[in-house]
């Protein structure tokens, strides 16, 4: 077997796993925003992103979105994104989505936050060439109780955290949010 037929055997694997948890998703979770995305990326993403769809169901792990009665919306600022995006990353071994997004805001920005469950599910294609598999993005919706942040990032991507009305340009998923917005605030 060829290195090329066993990335079509994992791709094929993690679409599965992509399968399961977005029914799980669906069958604890109601009224969200689904959205569709595709990411074209080298075989060596692919094969990276394809290993953690195969662990989890989520490429890119499990986010939140935190926001103010007034609708402000905090975003981290991502360096090795260079963008302004949700807190939220990848799932530990031990965690489901919503643990995990737990752990990364706690992380990420310090504040605490009441959970009410999931705001929007996305459903990424991610692509290599002629080699396709996808996954699950959730973003868990929660109300903030503090409003301070602290950064303490182990891994040392997060630069700054902010409260925003006016979401900036360069921000990750944009129109997503402020999809969600309009119709949750």
């Amino acid at each position: 077997m060829t290195t090329i037929d066993r990335l079509w055997f994992r791709a094929n694997e993690a679409s599965q796993r992509a399968e399961q948890a977005y029914h799980r998703l669906c069958e604890r979770h109601e009224g969200f925003l689904e959205r569709e995305r595709h990411r074209h990326v080298s075989r060596r993403r692919f094969r990276t992103l394809t290993e953690r769809v195969e662990r989890t169901g989520a490429p890119y792990g499990a986010h939140t979105i935190v926001y103010r009665p007034s609708g402000q919306l905090l975003l981290v600022r991502h360096e090795g994104v260079d963008l302004w995006v949700l807190p939220g990353g990848e799932v530990g071994p031990e965690e489901d989505f919503e643990r995990a997004a737990v752990r990364e805001l706690a992380e990420e920005a310090g504040v605490d936050a009441d959970y009410d469950g999931l705001g929007i599910l996305t459903q990424v294609r991610i692509i290599a060439g002629e080699y396709e598999t996808w996954g699950v993005i959730p973003v868990f919706a929660a109300r903030a109780l503090t409003t301070e942040t602290h950064i303490a990032d182990p891994d040392d991507e997060i630069s700054a955290a902010r409260w925003f009305g006016d979401l900036p340009e360069d921000t990750r998923d944009r129109e997503d949010l402020l999809a969600w917005r309009e119709r949750d605030l």
